[in-house]
Order: C-alpha cells, then sequence, then structure tokens
C-alpha cells in the first residue's frame, strides 16, 4: 500500500487512512453561517478534490496521524473503527476496513504504537481505540499509553452524566472508551500536558467541551495536529464558519482563529483529521487560501 510521510524536522507523519469521500451533509447543512458566493469564489482550488460540483458534495478524509520522533510512536485519533455499531451513521456503521494493514504497511505494528491520544472522544475518533475479539472489545494497541483530555473524558462520561439520554455517546464510550479504562491503559491530562519537549497538548475548546489539539515543535519544524478544530479547507478562508456539530459556537470560531493565526506566525503546518488530500496545510493567514503541502 502507498503511504504518505511528511517530514517535520526529526520527526515523520504519515497519514493512515481510514475512508476518503464525499461526505453526507452538503455544504448548506454542514456549516452553520454557511454562504454560497464563498464556495463559488474559492471554486477554482476546491474542484476536485475539496469539493464536487456535480453532487455538491464536500469531500472529507477520516484519518490518523502516525508521528514518529526519536522518542515516541504516536497515533493521534483513531478513525471509526471496524465492526462498530453506528446505525445513526451510515458511514461509520459496521466497517470492514484495512486500517492496521495501512498502519503495517507505514512500518509499525500495534504493539510498536507507545501513545495514543484522541483530540476528543466523537465516535470517529476514537474507534480504533479498540478491536472485536473473541467477542470482546479490548484495546487495540496493547502496549500504548492511552491519553485522553480530562474534561473531554468527564463530560462524555455517562455515568457522571446519569441524565443524559444520548444513545450514540453511551454506545461509542462503551465499546471505543471503557474498555481502555478498564484496562488500565487511560490516562486523563489536564491541559498543558508536555509529552516531552517536542510534544505539547492543549486545550481547543469549542468543537467539544474537552476538544484537544497537539502542538509538534522541532529544531526544524512545526506542526499543529488540530482533530476537528477545522473540518474543510474552507474553513480557513470562512473561519467564521463552524460545523453544525461544534457545541460552543463561539469557543469554536475563537479557536479556530487562534490556531490559524499561531499556524501562520510560528510557520507551523496544520493537520487537521479531516482534510481531504493533500491533507496539510500552511497558513499565510486567517482569511486567505491555505498552501497544500505534498509528502515528502
Amino acid at each position: 500500500m502507498t503511504t504518505q510521510t511528511w517530514r517535520i524536522g526529526a520527526a515523520t507523519v504519515t497519514r493512515i487512512e481510514e475512508q476518503l469521500g464525499p461526505g453526507s451533509f452538503p455544504p448548506e447543512q454542514y456549516f452553520s453561517g454557511y454562504e454560497p458566493e464563498v464556495l463559488e469564489r474559492h471554486r477554482s482550488w476546491l474542484v476536485p478534490h475539496h469539493y464536487l460540483p456535480d453532487r455538491h458534495a464536500l469531500v472529507t478524509s477520516v484519518h490518523s496521524w502516525l508521528i514518529r520522533t526519536p522518542r515516541h510512536t504516536v497515533l493521534l485519533d483513531c478513525c471509526s473503527g471496524n465492526h462498530k455499531n453506528r446505525p445513526w451513521w451510515p458511514r461509520f456503521h459496521q466497517l470492514e476496513t484495512p486500517f492496521l494493514e495501512r498502519l503495517a504497511a507505514a512500518g509499525v505494528t500495534p504493539e510498536q504504537v507507545d501513545i495514543v491520544l484522541c483530540t476528543h472522544l466523537h465516535a470517529d475518533h476514537i474507534g480504533w481505540n479498540t478491536r472485536l475479539r473473541d467477542g470482546r472489545w479490548v484495546p487495540t494497541f496493547p502496549n500504548a499509553r492511552y491519553l485522553f483530555g480530562r474534561t473531554e473524558a468527564e463530560w462524555f462520561d455517562p455515568q457522571r452524566h446519569p441524565d443524559s439520554d444520548d444513545p450514540h455517546r453511551r454506545i461509542a464510550w462503551a465499546d471505543s472508551v471503557l474498555p481502555v479504562l478498564e484496562a488500565g491503559q487511560a490516562e486523563l491530562v489536564d491541559t498543558p500536558h508536555a509529552i516531552d519537549d517536542t510534544l505539547t497538548i492543549e486545550a481547543a475548546p469549542g468543537h467539544t467541551h474537552g476538544h484537544v489539539l497537539l502542538q509538534l515543535h522541532m529544531p526544524r519544524g512545526q506542526a499543529v495536529f488540530c482533530g476537528d478544530v477545522l473540518h474543510h479547507p474552507l474553513q480557513v478562508v470562512a473561519p467564521h464558519w463552524n460545523s453544525q456539530f461544534c457545541v460552543l459556537p463561539d469557543e469554536a470560531r475563537a479557536t479556530r482563529r487562534r490556531v490559524l493565526e499561531h499556524c501562520a506566525a510560528q510557520g507551523a503546518l496544520l493537520l487537521p483529521t479531516h482534510f481531504s488530500a493533500p491533507h496539510v496545510a500552511r497558513i499565510t493567514a486567517p482569511g486567505e487560501v491555505p498552501q497544500f503541502v505534498e509528502p515528502g
């Protein structure tokens, strides 16, 4: 299998794809505050990788980032997973994808991952935390520390919110988070949290209450793995647009602008979880067209 790897200083970053294609919602349903003239103004660079005009569909990816530094092998965000029961979302329901084979093609086995970080606990970011073995959900990465933001974990824990009747959250928690907690592999972290002197977890609230991001700072390169702070490149040119899934709209917009301004000022690459090819962007300023960075 072909793998896509970017070198950032002494680190390498490889995209591990689960799926890529048209999203489930047209732009006017996906974005809060959608302005059709913005899409039309930027059609020349959006088509065909980020927008399909014949289907009026946004193109989105679901992938993990495999980050290898001289000290750690980190898997950031764990996609939807196989065999997960997600009847409310057909794109993520009962999948059979070669995700682990793609990880192996990148040169890493599940046993070699030593840190798993979920930017938040939506179903399409936690699925490969676990896999089905002998009828039970078990951690996919047996030697890893799974890092969850404390605020995020406490917000999503159904036992902490017994008045919540969200079956989607309960199902995803039960099959993709609780088994990791019960195995003793989870670590709830407060932000900011330094994994080491090159990797730092920082608060990035808005999409969810406890959403976090990961900063990579090497002597010869920086990157921000921003999870769902941005879902689509249109939000670089229109940072005031939220996705319909952002639970704290004002904070989501403020976080998005802060991240874009940081990337522009520091020259840090932006690596979201749902951008289509070529997946990585260099930011000149919020509101300006992103410069996409090919692997290499």
